[in-house]
C-alpha cells in the first residue's frame, strides 16, 4: 500500500476493527474518486461564469456606443428622446441601467414613453448578445479576459488530469460505492449480530470485494492519481504564464472553450452546408483523442469523423484551418481502433512540417520515407507501424509489401494530381486503390475548377463522378458543395474562425536543395553570415530551391482564395528572385531607394488590384510607416536578428481596418542559419521574460528581447561551423553515403 494509507490490507473474515478500517478506507477511496467528475464540473463553472462575465462586459461596451436616438428605430410611437439627453442619458446602456420608474422622474417623459424606451433597451442587449461573437484580446491589462484565460487554463490541467484517472474513479464509484454500503454491518458487532444470515453472506462477499479493491488501488497508486486532479482544481496558474500559454497556442484555448459554451458560431456553415443524412452519420461516430496531443476545435473534429464515416473524402477547409491536424485525429482514431500502418504523400516542401506536426500533436511515430535514410526508415515503418511521410516523387520507388495494410492514405496538396495522365497522379491513384480508406487535402476552392475536381473524384469514389457537373459551380458554392456532399468538405476562414485572434504564425520547414547547399557551406567556410542567411534562394529556380517553391505554393492558394500576399525579405537579390517567381501578379519590390511618394502609389495599386497580387517588399522599407491591410497573408523569407522587425513588418497587415484573419507565414531551413537564430532568439527571449514577468516594460518596449547582431553572427557561424565539420567528418567516416540533394515537387 502507498505510504501514508496505513498498513497493507488482507481480506477481512472477522467481524470489528479490521472491518471498519476497510469500509472507512473504501469510503475514502470511493469518496476521492466522486471528487474527478465534481472537479471537472467545478472547472467547467468557472469556466461559465468568466465567460458570462466577459460577454456582459461586452454587450455593455456595445450598448453605450449606441446613442439613445436609436431607440427611436425599434419603438413605436412619438416618444420624446430630447429630456432623456438632456438629464444625462446619452446611450443606450444609461437607459438600460435605469429603471422605467427613474426614467418617469425625468421631466417631459411620461409613462409610455419610459416603459417602451426601457424595453426597447433590453431587446436591444438581448440581440447583441445573441448575435455577439466573443474574441479575447492581447490585452493582459483585461481583469475579465484574464479571468477567463485562467479558468481555462485550469479546466484543461484538470481534465487532462482526469484523463489518466477518470476510468479508474468509475470503476471504483460503480463498484466500492454499493458495496461500502452493503458491508456497514461488518463494522460493527452489535450490528452484526442482529442482522439477517442473508444480508450477513452479502455484507461479508462486500467486504472482500472492497479488501480486493483497495489491494488494486495501494498497487496501481489510485490514491495519488486521485489527488492530483483535486489539487489541479483548486490551483491557478499566474496570469503572466497563462497569458504566454495563450499567445502560443490560442485554438486550443478556443476548442476548450467551445466545448464548454455556445460560441454562436454558424453550425451549418462550420459542417460545410452537408445534407442531413450525411450529418447525422458524421454526429454518431465517435472520435477517440487517446493518441492525440491537441485539443480539437468543434470544426477539426467534424472533418475528422467525416473522413472516417465517409471513407474516401476531400477535405478542402480554407488555408490556416488546420487540415494537418484533422488528418492526424482521423489517423489517432483509427490507431485506437487497431489500424497499424498510415501513409502521407505530400509535397517535398511540406514533408518536415508533415513529421513535426505528426511529433507534436500526436503519440504516433512519424517515419520519413525520403531521402537518404529513406530505405532505413521504410523497413522500421513496415515493422513497427504508424506513420510513413514521403513525397509524390519518392512514392514512384516506394516499395511497401503487399501484407502491409494501410489504414488510411493521405494526400495533401492533393490538387496536384489534377491531370491524370501524369506520372504522379497514376502512382497516387494506384496506391489509393490499394487503400480502404483515402484522404485527399487542398485548400484549392474545388468548385472553381470543376473538370479537375472530377478526375480527384475518380480516384476516390468513381460512382460519383456523374453528379459532379458545372451547373452545380455555377449555381453557386452551396449548391455544389450539397451535390457533392458525399465526398467533399470545405469550411472558410469566416465560418469557423470569427472568434479568434486576427493573426496565425506559422513556421514552414524546408530542407536545402543540392544548389542551395552548395551555397550555403561555402558561406559557412568562410563565415559570412549574410551569405548564409539567403543561400537557401541561391538556386533562384523554385525546382531546386525548396524555400522559393513553398513561397510560391503559399501564393498561389492564397490568391485562388481570394487573399492579397505580402513577401517581406532582408535582402534585395531575395526579393529580385521573388519577383521573378511571382511574375506578373508581382508588386515592387518596395526597397530603400524607392521614395516615399512612390512607395505609397505602389501600395494604393497593390490594393486596388484585382485578382492575385503579391507585394514584395525590403522588410526595413515596408516594415514601417505603410498600411498594407489589403493583404491577409504576410511570407517572411528568412527569420530576423531583431524581432521588433518582423513584428513591425507584420503589423503593416496586422492592424486596425483589417477585416480578415491575417496568417503569416515564416520560410524556415533546418539545421541552418535560421534554426540557430531561432534557438538563439528564443532562449534569449526566454531570460527576459523569466525576468521582466512582462512588466509594463516588457510589454511597451518588444525592444528590449533584441541583441547585438555583431554577438550574434559570432554565435551563430560558430555553431554552423562547428556542426558542418562534425557532419563532413561522420560523412567521411561513411564509406558510400551519398550528399542528400532534395527532390523538389514542380
Amino acid at each position: 500500500m502507498t505510504a501514508g494509507h496505513g498498513a497493507p490490507v488482507t481480506v477481512a473474515s472477522v467481524v470489528g476493527a479490521d472491518a471498519r478500517e476497510v469500509s472507512s478506507r473504501a469510503r475514502d477511496l470511493v469518496a476521492r474518486a466522486g471528487r474527478v467528475s465534481e472537479s471537472e464540473d467545478i472547472a467547467r463553472q468557472h469556466v461559465q461564469q468568466a465567460f458570462a462575465a466577459l460577454r456582459s462586459e461586452m454587450v455593455r461596451r456595445d450598448l453605450a456606443a449606441i446613442p439613445v436616438e436609436r431607440l427611436k428605430d425599434s419603438t413605436a410611437g412619438r416618444l420624446r428622446f430630447g429630456p432623456l439627453a438632456s438629464a444625462g442619458y446619452v446611450t443606450v446602456l444609461d437607459v438600460l441601467d435605469a429603471t422605467p420608474s427613474a426614467l418617469l422622474s425625468v421631466p417631459g417623459v411620461g409613462q409610455q414613453t419610459a416603459t417602451q424606451i426601457h424595453a426597447a433597451a433590453r431587446q436591444v442587449a438581448t440581440a447583441i448578445e445573441d448575435g455577439l461573437k466573443v474574441r479575447v484580446d492581447l490585452d493582459p491589462g483585461n481583469v475579465l479576459s484574464t479571468s477567463l484565460l485562467v479558468a481555462l487554463s485550469r479546466l484543461d490541467r484538470v481534465q487532462r488530469a482526469a484523463s489518466q484517472v477518470r476510468e479508474h474513479a468509475r470503476t471504483v464509484a460503480e463498484s466500492a460505492g454499493p458495496d461500502v454500503e452493503t458491508a456497514t454491518p461488518t463494522t460493527g458487532r452489535v450490528r452484526w449480530f442482529f442482522t439477517g444470515r442473508a444480508k450477513k453472506e452479502r455484507a461479508s462477499e462486500a467486504l472482500s470485494r472492497l479488501t480486493e479493491c483497495l489491494t488494486w488501488a495501494d498497487g496501481q497508486d489510485i490514491w495519488s492519481q486521485l489527488d492530483v486532479v483535486t489539487a489541479e482544481a483548486q490551483t491557478a496558474d499566474p496570469p503572466e504564464q497563462v497569458w504566454r500559454d495563450f499567445e502560443r497556442r490560442s485554438p486550443e484555448f478556443y476548442g476548450l472553450l467551445g466545448e464548454v459554451v455556445d460560441l454562436k458560431l454558424d453550425v451549418a456553415a462550420s459542417e460545410g452546408f452537408l445534407p442531413a443524412e450525411i450529418l447525422a452519420s458524421v454526429h454518431e461516430q465517435q472520435l477517440d483523442e487517446t493518441f492525440l496531443n491537441v485539443s480539437l476545435r468543434g470544426y477539426q473534429s467534424f472533418g475528422a469523423r467525416f473522413a472516417l464515416v465517409q471513407r474516401r473524402v476531400i477535405i478542402g477547409d480554407e488555408m490556416g484551418l488546420g487540415k494537418t491536424i484533422q488528418a492526424i485525429a482521423a489517423i489517432a482514431h483509427l490507431k485506437f481502433t487497431g489500424g497499424t500502418h498510415f501513409l502521407v504523400v505530400c509535397p517535398a516542401s511540406v514533408l518536415i512540417n508533415w513529421t513535426r506536426e505528426v511529433a507534436a500533436r500526436s503519440h504516433v511515430t512519424a517515419y520519413q520515407l525520403y531521402g537518404p535514410d529513406r530505405e532505413v526508415n521504410l523497413r522500421r515503418w513496415v515493422s513497427r507501424g504508424d506513420v510513413g511521410v514521403t513525397t509524390f516523387e519518392s512514392l514512384r520507388t516506394l516499395t511497401i509489401p503487399s501484407e502491409v495494410r494501410i489504414g488510411m492514405l493521405v494526400v495533401d496538396e492533393a490538387h496536384y494530381t489534377k491531370n491524370p495522365a501524369t506520372q504522379r497522379s497514376q502512382n497516387v491513384n494506384t496506391m489509393a486503390q490499394r487503400c480502404e480508406r483515402v484522404l485527399f487535402l487542398t485548400g484549392t476552392p474545388m468548385e472553381n475548377r470543376v473538370e479537375e475536381f472530377r478526375n480527384l473524384v475518380g480516384y476516390l469514389q468513381p460512382r460519383l463522378v456523374a453528379n459532379v457537373e458545372g451547373r452545380y459551380a455555377i449555381a453557386g458554392p452551396d449548391a455544389f458543395r450539397k451535390a457533392v456532399a458525399p465526398v467533399y468538405l470545405r469550411r472558410n476562414q469566416e465560418d469557423v474562425l470569427t472568434e479568434l485572434p486576427a493573426l496565425l504564425q506559422v513556421d514552414e520547414w524546408e530542407e536545402f536543395g543540392s544548389i542551395d547547399f552548395a551555397a550555403y557551406r561555402d558561406a559557412v567556410a568562410r563565415g559570412n553570415f549574410m551569405a548564409m542567411r539567403r543561400a537557401a534562394f541561391a538556386s533562384g529556380d523554385p525546382r531546386s530551391s525548396a524555400k522559393l517553391h513553398r513561397l510560391l505554393e503559399i501564393a498561389d492558394e492564397a490568391g485562388e482564395n481570394g487573399h492579397k500576399v505580402l513577401v517581406f525579405s532582408f535582402f534585395r537579390d531575395v526579393l529580385a528572385t521573388v519577383h521573378r517567381a511571382l511574375g506578373p501578379r508581382a508588386f515592387g519590390p518596395l526597397t530603400g531607394d524607392v521614395t516615399p511618394a512612390k512607395r505609397q502609389a505602389l501600395v494604393d495599386a497593390f490594393t486596388r488590384a484585382d485578382g492575385p497580387a503579391v507585394l514584395v517588399s525590403q522588410i526595413a522599407a515596408g516594415g514601417v510607416g505603410l498600411n498594407m491591410q489589403a493583404a491577409s497573408v504576410v511570407i517572411l523569407c528568412e527569420p530576423q536578428v531583431k524581432p521588433t522587425t518582423e513584428a513591425q513588418a507584420v503589423a503593416r497587415a496586422h492592424r486596425m481596418g483589417q477585416l480578415r484573419t491575417v496568417q503569416v507565414h515564416r520560410l524556415l531551413t533546418q539545421d541552418s542559419v535560421d534554426q540557430r537564430m531561432l534557438e538563439i532568439l528564443e532562449g534569449k527571449a526566454r531570460l527576459f521574460d523569466e525576468y521582466a514577468r512582462r512588466s509594463e516594460v516588457a510589454d511597451t518596449s518588444p525592444e528590449a528581447v533584441d541583441i547585438s547582431e555583431v554577438s550574434l553572427t559570432r554565435e551563430v557561424v560558430a555553431k554552423e561551423q562547428e556542426r558542418l565539420a562534425l557532419k563532413i567528418m561522420a560523412e567521411m567516416a561513411t564509406p558510400g553515403v551519398d550528399n542528400y540533394a532534395e527532390e523538389t515537387d514542380s
